[in-house]
């Protein structure tokens, strides 16, 4: 591999990152990421908790008493485009000539359904009074028939402003109507974190956007702070972050050389959402709550949804007082040798796997060890019973070590050519929502440097393409993937109404977003 120029070194300057890291990327390039070892995965009783209606009270008790006195946070990462959530519409305003071809005979020859789907149920989404509305006032119909019409639809709401859905970030796509008011993912939010981590009269909202949505989002912020606060007697305090340019990662050509763009210079890539650990890090909370932008429900099916994130965070909140406890009898040097098997036992609630030798230590160095693997973030995850394709989730994984812990794996992540692994994948009962409650602070109250809990060994390898030349992409561990791989982690069983995620537009047609409108 040839030397960095004196300007590639300028470059590195500019965008904030290291020549070390530099060359951390190009050695995980160089020696390739291998397949996690599954163990075998995760399910109620192995990894995973069910609780009782009884228990989940109790831990939403929990969380209730506790959280005034907590600094308490939702975090939302909310970079993403809408551009895929319109990707069969793109094909149909693409390929579709009326002139050639009826609609009819466009669905059977495509096969794309989901245009059929989407016109046939146009009335149903919340931006359609709009879209009447800017009809009548632009007379876009004059003169075209009903497949035109059709197809002018597409054009509109792709392309043609105040839609452009094709170029706005899903955050600030119309998800949801109450009567005549449309109201957007970004603002469900609102509403949800109201609902549960809201504290007096605050309630504090971190999302993380793409810069080039910053005024948009700003915008409807400014829009619609105000009434949500009038109607909730609360103050929202929103923060807003990118994607750090220190996070991303160099490109390299297939024969493992730095691309090059036609100005020679070298081509950095966005590196997925495992580059939000950075942004992740700079927040200062007791309680974190992360969840995606799009899984949100209409506000008659919402109950249920906060009632879990309660208890997700009544089980932290009960985990953390624990963990902080022993390693405040640790630093204080009171920890006394009759309760090392209890805490030992604990450990096992906590799902680390306690190696044999370890019993056999001498006082000291298993206090010692139970600092090590006790000091560490906290993160308690809800997982979802598998209906339908299995897919990435929770598993026990064993590492080169020879070590085994409870991760939350991505399915490029496994080796499906493998007759073990892929048994191991099929006899999954559960997968990740992403509903997470997260602890980043130590007993101390100081947060941890999080990037130190991460295993870079499981960052993901993808081949992409700049200008039609093909390259080899790097993006971090992801960010409830490896990013999070060396915290504490415990896995909660939560029922299926906590996840609505849209990855297409045609998902807002489901009864958790269309409610009784």
């Amino acid at each position: 591999m040839k030397e960095l120029t004196e300007y590639d070194q300028l470059l590195l300057g500019e965008k904030g990152i290291k020549v070390s890291k530099l060359q951390e990327q190009v050695a995980i390039f160089l020696e390739g990421v291998p397949p996690v070892n599954l163990v075998a995965p995760a399910h109620v009783g192995n990894g995973i908790l069910a609780f009782s209606r009884e228990d989940a009270i109790q831990y939403v008790a929990t969380y209730q008493k506790k959280k005034n006195s907590l600094d308490i946070l939702k975090f939302v990462p909310a970079s993403g485009s809408a551009t895929r959530m319109f990707q069969f519409l793109s094909a149909f305003e693409s390929d579709f000539d009326p002139k050639k071809q009826t609609f009819n005979e466009y669905i059977k020859e495509s096969g794309n359904a989901n245009a059929e789907i989407f016109f046939h149920h146009l009335p149903q989404f919340a931006f359609y009074d709009a879209l009447q509305k800017y009809i009548e006032q632009h007379k876009a119909f004059e003169g075209l028939s009903e497949d035109e019409q059709k197809l002018r639809i597409a054009h509109i709401l792709l392309k043609e402003e105040p839609f452009n859905y094709k170029n706005k970030p899903k955050g600030l796509f119309p998800f949801h109507k109450y009567g005549e008011k449309v109201v957007t993912a970004f603002e469900e939010h609102f509403r949800e974190a109201f609902l549960y981590a809201a504290q007096g009269e605050v309630v504090n909202l971190h999302f993380t956007i793409n810069k080039e949505y910053s005024t948009l989002f700003l915008n409807q912020l400014a829009e619609i702070r105000p009434s949500l606060e009038k109607q909730y007697g609360v103050h929202f305090e929103v923060s807003f972050s990118h994607q750090s340019e220190s996070t991303d990662t160099v490109a390299l050509t297939l024969d493992n050389e730095y691309f090059r763009d036609e100005n020679n210079k070298l081509l950095f890539r966005p590196a997925g959402h495992g580059a939000l650990l950075k942004n992740l890090n700079e927040l200062n909370a007791d309680i974190i709550f992360i969840k995606n932008i799009d899984n949100v429900v209409v506000e008659s099916y919402a109950d249920e949804a906060i009632f879990y994130k309660e208890v997700l965070a009544g089980k932290l909140e009960d985990t953390r007082a624990k963990v902080h406890k022993i390693l405040q009898k640790i630093q204080k040097e009171k920890l006394k040798k009759k309760e090392i098997p209890d805490i030992l036992k604990f450990l096992s609630e906590l799902n680390i796997k306690v190696p044999p030798y370890v019993h056999k230590f001498a006082k000291r160095y298993m206090i010692e060890y139970i600092y090590q693997v006790l000091n560490r973030p906290i993160r308690v995850c809800g997982m979802v019973k598998n209906e339908g394709e299995i897919g990435g989730g929770p598993f026990w994984v064993k590492d080169a070590d020879g070590n085994e812990s409870l991760q939350i794996i991505e399915m490029a992540q496994i080796d499906k050519d493998n007759p073990q692994q892929w048994e191991r994948l099929q006899a999954s009962t559960h997968f990740n929502p992403v509903d997470i409650v997260c602890c980043i602070k130590n007993y101390k109250g100081e947060v941890f440097a999080l990037e130190e809990f991460q295993d870079k060994k499981l960052s993901f390898i993808t081949e992409k393409s700049y200008n039609g030349h093909p390259l080899k992409a790097l993006e971090l561990p992801g960010l409830w993937n490896g990013a999070m791989a060396g915290w504490i982690s415990i896995f909660v069983e939560v029922p299926q109404i906590t996840f609505n995620p849209v990855k297409s537009v045609n998902d807002l047609l489901k009864k958790n977003h269309q409610g009784n409108y």
